[in-house]
């Protein structure tokens, strides 16, 4: 069933205050969910950061009988394991987890490391696996529960420049097809958030390896990828109409909806992207794709040894 039946489907009607854990809550979707949570007394919550984030979190909001902030980084077991046990002691489980956290690479394929790839994927990936296997016990036991994974555009659809993020997403989005299986006779719902390009400064915090950072000029065979992918992205998320409060309007729907689909694009360039992935046979897709990139018939002309 696509997207445009989703608002369509049925909400549940709330009997009790589900404990809700949110990551990365210190900026962007994290932080818009967080505020707009705060203003539903049906939810305790659970926000998280990573520990130099905190500062700005608490000046955010105030703890109370129904709100927690603890220190997490998804990246680190310990970390995953303490604060679940934790909230277990304190509230009896989580029973709905919003995976959020995450970074951007920005690099070509030949200019990733083996280091940046893993926390990459350790980010995006290994972190949000290891908090859903912590969560999936108490959710069993009760027999309800809702996963949300904030996935984005590039889970359904790799750009260049992009790949070890797109690899993150694809990943996520992998597992949680599987999950959707595993989790039904259960009770427990899987979906997957997918963002396209949002109206906020996110895009000034990607990641750059040494060899992709702009301060090398991006000089060499990959320059002309950098210098019109980097302001095409810029544009596109400057002319959004979705901000961080839209995308977290639709995450509570799906927490509110009985049974959320899995797949939920969340801005109208996802949507699109959605149906086009869809309709158009992949022999056709990519070169279409590529036709659009911003000067994608120029690039690394001066440096190409391709044969005619």
């Amino acid at each position: 069933m696509g997207p445009l039946f989703y608002f369509f489907r049925r909400k549940h009607k709330q009997e009790f205050k589900p404990v809700v854990l949110v990551t990365g809550c210190s900026a962007g979707i994290g932080l818009a969910v967080a505020h707009l949570l705060r203003r539903h007394p049906e939810y305790r919550l659970v926000l998280t950061a990573r520990e130099k984030s905190l500062d700005k979190l608490r000046d955010e909001f105030l703890e109370d009988e129904r709100l927690l902030i603890r220190p997490l980084d998804v990246t680190s077991e310990a970390d995953r394991i303490q604060l679940v046990n934790e909230v277990s002691k304190v509230w009896g489980g989580i029973d709905i987890l919003i995976n959020n956290a995450g970074i951007s690479y920005r690099a070509v394929v030949e200019h990733m490391t083996e280091k940046d790839e893993e926390l990459q994927m350790a980010t995006n990936y290994f972190g949000p696996m290891g908090l859903i296997r912590l969560c999936l016990p108490h959710m069993r036991e009760t027999g309800r529960g809702k996963i949300i994974n904030v996935s984005s555009v590039s889970g359904m659809l790799a750009m260049p420049t992009m790949s070890s993020y797109s690899a993150s997403k694809f990943a996520l989005e992998g597992a949680s097809e599987a999950l959707w299986y595993e989790m039904r006779p259960f009770g427990v719902t899987i979906s997957l958030v997918q963002p396209g390009f949002i109206h906020s400064p996110s895009h000034k915090n990607v990641y750059h390896t040494q060899n992709s950072d702009p301060a090398r000029n991006w000089s060499g065979p990959y320059c002309d990828f950098y210098k019109n992918m980097t302001p095409f992205v810029e544009k596109m998320m400057n002319m959004s109409l979705t901000t961080p409060e839209k995308v977290a309007k639709q995450i509570l729907h799906t927490m509110k909806t009985e049974n959320p689909p899995l797949w939920i694009p969340a801005t109208l360039d996802a949507t699109v992207f959605y149906y086009i992935r869809r309709l158009l046979p992949r022999r056709v897709l990519l070169p279409f794709l590529y036709w659009c990139l911003p000067g994608a018939r120029h690039w690394a002309k001066e440096h190409t040894h391709r044969r005619s």
